[in-house]
């Protein structure tokens, strides 16, 4: 549900809201808050809320460290596992500067202006994710232990399957807070487990990202385990990906998924330092159905991008090589601009690549492009993209592309 302000005070008030979180994310996606009472509402939609940001990666030092936090009204949410007298809710912010400049590396805002350079352009994309996660057992401390909840398999059913008691928790909560999943089950790894969501605008499904990460931590631990999104947290397992379902609608009605497809494939590499931000992302990579090489199929998912069997509205394109350590904002926005470059130019789509790649032979694998496959090419990639540095701030390239 859209709110306005006035609709967000009047909530309050009828719903005994005592606690307002005002939340936003650091450049590398992770999430923070702080609480205000009911009063203080006013003041934060007219004025902004000052943090001390010196401390938030990426947000500079203690010279330049008053922010200001403006909340939006339209993603007002309760936090149903917070008591039900003296309700929580929470709202996603912009940032800026206290002269009202918005400040550059607010992730949330970049991918605001990729929305609105689309818009310009007659294009309207949707986002879909689909987010892997591990369960691990706490010791008597809540420490996670490194033992997975099960050893089920892909697609297992209870009793092998013992997430799936937790899903569904996770499932009902996103539910009360207006997030709506659309299917869920367990991964190959042992205590692996998938939940994926209908599409929705680039920026609703980026806040869902983040809520989504939110409400598997909490659940997890308030059932004594640890939900691990890290891209590899199992040296021999199947790493946890964060495969992202884009499509694209022009207002000419002119067919632009090829286009797209062939956008996204030009600038994977440039993109991919933001796709996959940790030394660990890239032991992901060329294996358990994670992508190696620049290519696409229809319905292969040995492939880097997949275009599943689909039609109509849900005809779509799903980019493999992102995992959960990426920011969901920056990595949309740069999808939304390599799509928009793709269309533009007409850029030709590749042939597909028909076969397992994990399983082809070495002829076939030594014509395709590889992804960058360690932290430091990735870097090196991005710090040369003219690409990159048309559509991000100096800021955040520098924070991403250097040791």
């Amino acid at each position: 549900m859209k709110y306005s302000k006035q609709e967000v005070m009047q909530y309050v008030q009828e719903e005994d809201v005592k606690f307002i979180r005002l939340a936003f994310c650091d450049v590398f996606g992770k999430q923070k808050n702080i609480s205000i009472m009911p009063e203080e509402l006013p003041r934060a939609f007219e004025y902004g809320i000052a943090i001390d940001a010196s401390a938030i990666e990426g947000f500079g030092d203690e010279t330049h460290s008053d922010l200001l936090l403006h909340p939006d009204a339209d993603t007002l949410m309760p936090l149903p596992w917070r008591p039900e007298h003296g309700r929580v809710v929470r709202m996603f912010c912009t940032i800026s500067y206290p002269d009202g400049t918005v400040f550059e590396c607010d992730s949330r805002s970049i991918l605001k202006q990729a929305v609105e350079a689309a818009k310009s352009c007659g294009l309207q994309f949707q986002f879909g994710t689909e987010q892997e996660f591990y369960l691990f057992n706490l010791d008597e401390n809540g420490n996670p232990t490194g033992e997975t909840y099960d050893q089920a398999g892909y697609m297992d059913i209870a009793p092998d399957d013992r997430g799936e008691n937790i899903r569904r928790e996770i499932c009902l909560t996103l539910e009360q807070m207006g997030i709506h999943p659309e299917s869920s089950h367990h991964e190959e790894g042992p205590g692996q487990n998938e939940i994926d969501f209908r599409y929705s605008d680039p920026l609703s499904a980026a806040d869902n990202s983040m809520t989504f990460l939110t409400v598997v931590k909490t659940v997890a631990h308030r059932n004594g385990l640890f939900a691990d999104f890290s891209p590899k947290p199992l040296e021999n397992k199947p790493g946890n990906g964060f495969h992202i379902n884009v499509s694209v609608k022009s207002t000419d009605d002119a067919d632009s998924m090829d286009y797209l497809l062939a956008g996204m494939m030009d600038k994977v590499s440039d993109m991919t330092v933001f796709l996959n931000p940790g030394e660990n992302s890239y032991k992901r990579f060329g294996q358990n159905k994670a992508p190696k090489y620049i290519s696409w199929s229809k319905g292969n998912r040995s492939q880097l991008i997949r275009v599943p069997a689909a039609v109509g509205e849900y005809k779509r394109v799903e980019l493999r090589s992102p995992d959960c350590s990426s920011n969901a904002y920056l990595a949309f926005a740069l999808i939304i601009y390599a799509g928009i470059y793709g269309i533009q130019n007409r850029l030709p789509l590749p042939a597909p690549v028909d076969v397992n790649l994990y399983k082809a032979d070495a002829e076939i694998l030594a014509d395709l492009p590889q992804l960058p496959d360690t932290l430091a090419k990735a870097r090196e990639i991005a710090r040369n993209s003219s690409f990159l540095k048309e559509h991000f701030p100096k800021c955040i390239l520098d924070i991403y592309c250097n040791d």
